[in-house]
């Protein structure tokens, strides 16, 4: 990886310690051990990941000296910005530099671009462009925030490299609050290392002293080195802690109306609701239910209103989506059982279930819930659709109805109102029975919803091939059932 004859001033970052290391070395001079198990009822959406820690360095320094695959420059669109970060790469790169920099035409916001290292240790310079913040345009600064650091870890792994220096991406010139930038770039970086960890070794993060303090206070809250640290964290997280990528979630508008304007709400019945669901039982689905019993009988006693029983099931929902957030789902992820993927030619977003890859009988599918609700929460706010594969599924894959009931019962009613279609995928004849029994006699509203599709070339119709990630499987059994149709797309290498 070292050019030939490279200056001293270079930084191996194999010399410096990890982010593991740093707090073995704190828990040794201070003459504590390290805790590693500990009695823990609510886990931290980050937990304690030993092998993910091993991969983070943080490091005071300049991005430029680091010696790894790459490093990261924060430019402006047209890559010319002269800011301490960029000024230094350049110093050290060579003239090269720009020449190259000129053939890339510039980087659009969010976006990165990559040329080769020069005279640096790096082998390659990673450039992406941060936003300009305003405050009346903070969604849009977060996203663009998140996608700069998303592309350049992609970027990493589509070209396979071993590690990856970061710049603060954030500079001072763009106005970007540093504390709202970091807890952006460490939960995007911790998610992607917690689904692609297998393709980097290590993350350095290259810090000002000014920086330092910062990432110092953050890297606990989504990299904590110990269960003890986890629990010690849990109550500094923000309250938007993204999706599964660590994209921040745009949350859905809501304009409350009072039954009774000018009138303040009387809280005592909703706090002695609230006592009621408090101690119910330690199942989690006693736990966010309620007791479903007293429910109904107060609703046969004509106690409970319609609006009561709306803002009822709004509160068991939000306690899933809680314990959704607070839970380590990485088990039912790894599955790759539901995805998104692009747009139908309505411009909705599409998601996809695999059927084959649900091993009912296998796992948890109290947690397969909750992961369903932890991805789909902010999905779920504007129109979508849903593709299911039932393709080559069998006995140890068939969703069970009482579990497709209770998902539809503790779903939010925004599911149920952007769900605009749903397409299901290779059915069988049992499969189509067992749907019609359920749409007519479990729930409403969804018989009108489903589609049977006997091929993907009718799914086509719909859906864009192109906007569509397939698993190999479905291909092959399409082509041999169907004959081939659109042979030369590629299926997605992740599946």
């Amino acid at each position: 990886m070292d050019p030939l004859g490279a200056p001293s001033q270079f930084v191996d970052i194999d010399s410096l310690p990890s982010w593991t290391d740093v707090y073995v070395a704190k828990q040794l001079n201070s003459h504590q051990n390290p805790v590693e198990k500990a009695q823990v009822d609510v886990r931290s959406p980050f937990p304690y990941r030993k092998d993910i820690n091993a991969k983070i360095v943080l490091w005071k320094g300049d991005v430029a000296l680091l010696n790894c695959t790459a490093i990261v420059n924060t430019s402006n669109e047209s890559l010319t910005d002269k800011n301490p970060v960029s000024e230094s790469i350049f110093m050290h790169a060579g003239p090269d530099l720009r020449d190259e920099l000129q053939k890339l035409k510039g980087c659009r916001t969010g976006e990165a671009k990559l040329t080769k290292g020069f005279n640096l240790a790096a082998r390659f310079i990673i450039h992406t462009v941060g936003p300009k913040y305003k405050s009346r345009y903070r969604t849009a600064a977060e996203s663009s925030l998140y996608s700069c650091y998303r592309n350049v870890l992609q970027l990493a792994k589509e070209q396979a490299m071993c590690s990856v220096g970061f710049c603060v991406i954030n500079s001072l010139k763009r106005c970007y609050p540093l504390e709202d930038a970091t807890h952006i770039a460490l939960r995007t970086v911790r998610r992607f290392l917690e689904i692609h960890g297998a393709t980097l070794e290590k993350v350095v993060f290259a810090v000002s002293e000014l920086e330092e303090a910062t990432y110092q206070k953050l890297l606990p809250l989504y990299f904590p080195r110990s269960l003890e640290e986890e629990m010690q964290s849990l109550p500094y997280l923000p309250a938007d802690i993204g999706n599964a990528e660590g994209e921040p979630v745009v949350p859905e508008r809501q304009i409350r109306i009072a039954e009774k304007p000018g009138v303040p709400d009387d809280a005592s019945d909703e706090e002695g609701l609230e006592a009621d669901l408090a101690f119910i039982g330690s199942h989690a689905f006693a736990r966010m239910e309620g007791d479903v019993d007293k429910q109904r009988r107060l609703i046969l006693q004509g106690q409970l209103s319609e609006a009561a029983l709306q803002k009822q099931h709004q509160r068991n929902y939000n306690r899933w989506l809680c314990q959704a957030r607070a839970e380590d789902l990485s088990d039912i992820a790894s599955l790759k059982a539901l995805y998104q993927t692009g747009v139908d030619n309505c411009g909705r977003t599409v998601m996809v279930v695999v059927g084959r890859n649900i091993p009912v009988t296998m796992i948890d599918m109290e947690k397969a819930l909750l992961y369903f609700i932890h991805v789909m929460d902010h999905i779920a706010v504007k129109e979508y659709v849903l593709v299911y594969f039932h393709t080559l599924t069998n006995d140890y894959n068939q969703l069970d109805t009482n579990f497709l009931k209770k998902l539809y019962d503790v779903v939010d009613a925004k599911y149920k109102r952007n769900l605009k279609a749903l397409y299901f995928v290779h059915p069988t004849f049992r499969s189509k029975v067992s749907a019609w029994f359920f749409t007519t006699f479990t729930v409403s509203g969804l018989k009108d919803k489903i589609h049977y599709m006997e091929s993907l070339q009718q799914l086509f119709t719909a859906i864009p091939p192109e906007q569509i990630d397939l698993p190999p499987f479905v291909l092959e059994y399409d082509a041999r059932e169907n004959g081939p149709y659109y042979s030369s797309y590629p299926p997605s290498p992740d599946l």
